[in-house]
């Protein structure tokens, strides 16, 4: 462990980890305070917003924001009540049903935009010259293209999974 502690792996981790939870954090309470808007509620808009006909299917959507099924559905439910979204049916598939952005969401969306896209500037974007906003847009680009085409255990998790189940059947 004491090669982790030392390692560049780790410098670098940890001010990313601590300076992207308080960024996150800043922008979810700002997008608040302002536009009475989430960061996750935030997102959901911006992904339909940009969808052909400001629709996606629900299953997309959930991949697109990294939830559940039953997540999504909560918070489509929750901003539907809102009225910045409906769920309709796919007429080829009843099994399938669409989040549909409606005109007061891709309004909301749009005063919240131009709030955030300010916000975004001022907390991150403008500290970084124009090699490091390269740099990070290539390095992010790469870790979400992999952390996509990735099973959630990573191998260490998946060795002593192994481990376990090995001992375990030298038990019986």
């Amino acid at each position: 462990m004491s090669g982790w502690e030392d390692s560049t792996q780790r410098q670098a981790w940890r001010p990313y980890i601590e300076a992207s939870a308080l960024l996150q954090t800043r922008l979810d309470e700002d997008l608040h305070t302002t536009v009475g808007v989430s960061l996750l509620e935030y997102h959901l808009l911006l992904i339909l917003s940009e969808s052909p006909g400001y629709r996606l299917r629900m299953g997309e959507l959930a991949s697109r924001m990294v939830f559940s099924p039953s997540r999504l559905t909560y918070q489509v439910k929750t901003m539907e009540r809102r009225g910045w979204v409906l769920r309709n049916q796919a007429p080829e598939d009843k099994r399938v049903q669409y989040a549909v952005l409606t005109a007061t969401g891709l309004e909301v969306f749009r005063t919240a935009d131009n709030h955030h896209i300010h916000t975004v500037q001022q907390l991150f974007t403008d500290g970084l010259d124009e090699h490091e906003l390269h740099v990070l847009r290539r390095v992010f680009t790469r870790l979400r293209a992999r952390l996509q085409n990735t099973p959630a255990t990573t191998e260490h998790q998946t060795a002593g999974a192994d481990q376990t189940e090995q001992a375990g059947s030298t038990r019986e």
